[in-house]
């Protein structure tokens, strides 16, 4: 039988995870107001797909019923049903994101079993505006300018091991880099000390949801956010109007600071790695050939002990 969160319960931790979110949703929402753009943090809503709406939304994962009448306003929420205690997300739902939840812990296994790498000085951002005058953020100027920008990619090897950041370089950048990571060989390259790899903990979380709990979305979210806080502070950008005080990745001094606090970022991603694989395999052993739903007593059952 799932757990069972009474209304006062349920509801408290909704109010609270509104709260909490609301230090990303909040800001968000007054810039989109004025029409204006913030070359830091839109990219948590532009580049990650979850709306600000869709955020607010606590979930409590698979397995637990919402009880109380004020539970019924999930139930025109993707993936919920009515069960014998409440509402909860449904066995079908689960079913059906079977194959998402086992390729997240496939992948994810995958990067825990590399050792990290701390050696590619956030240089991303600048193959992104290697020797092109398509700058992606066109209204915040480069620190060095083109020519300089340029020079500083020239100076060093390219080592990005992340495809969603590597599929951006521009055409003079890629072959530079070490290696050409795709997207069907993701789960070969991904590793532990890669920003992007660990900024994306919180898009599996939000990929699985409402099956994973919020707190640990959130939990993932504060971390992408502070990973893209030391990846646009290391960019080639001048940040400095916004408050962002830049890491001088161009010198020895500035990529030892990157590099140390890459190696912060990537301890706080391992044990949120370690919780989103445990809430995957707690999923994918709850599949219909052991988990399922009673059509009498309403509620889960383990398979065997059906009515």
């Amino acid at each position: 039988m799932p757990d069972v969160l009474t209304e006062p319960e349920w509801t408290a931790s909704a109010t609270a995870h509104r709260a909490r979110v609301e230090t990303f949703t909040g800001p968000h929402g007054r810039r989109a107001q004025r029409g204006e753009p913030h070359p830091v943090w839109d990219f948590l809503f532009s580049y990650y797909s979850l709306r600000p709406r869709q955020l607010r939304v606590w979930h409590p994962g698979y397995g637990t019923a919402l009880a109380g009448p004020a539970a019924a306003e999930y139930l025109d929420r993707a993936g919920y049903a009515a069960v014998a205690d409440g509402v909860a997300v449904s066995l079908d739902f689960l079913s059906s994101r079977l194959p998402t939840v086992s390729f997240v812990a496939d992948l994810l296994r995958a990067t825990d079993d590399r050792a990290p790498q701390f050696g590619c000085f956030g240089m991303h951002e600048w193959a992104m505006v290697y020797r092109t005058d398509a700058v992606r953020h066109d209204r915040v100027p480069l620190r060095l300018g083109s020519a300089g920008t340029d020079a500083v990619v020239e100076s060093m090897p390219l080592r990005c091991t992340h495809f969603d950041a590597f599929r951006f370089f521009t055409k003079a950048a890629a072959p530079r880099n070490r290696g050409v990571p795709t997207r069907v060989d993701q789960r070969d390259w991904e590793q532990p000390g890669c920003l992007h790899a660990n900024m994306d903990l919180y898009k599996w979380c939000y990929k699985l949801g409402p099956l994973i709990d919020s707190q640990l979305l959130v939990d993932c979210l504060e971390l992408a956010a502070d990973a893209r806080e030391l990846d646009m502070r290391a960019s080639p950008y001048d940040l400095t109007h916004l408050g962002f005080a830049p890491i001088t990745v161009e010198e020895p001094a500035g990529r030892a600071e990157y590099v140390r606090r890459q190696g912060l970022i990537s301890e706080r991603a391992a044990p949120l790695r370690a919780a989103l694989v445990a809430w995957c395999d707690r999923l994918l052993a709850c599949d219909r050939r052991n988990y399922a739903y009673d059509s009498l007593s309403e509620g889960f059952l383990p398979a065997g002990k059906m009515n």
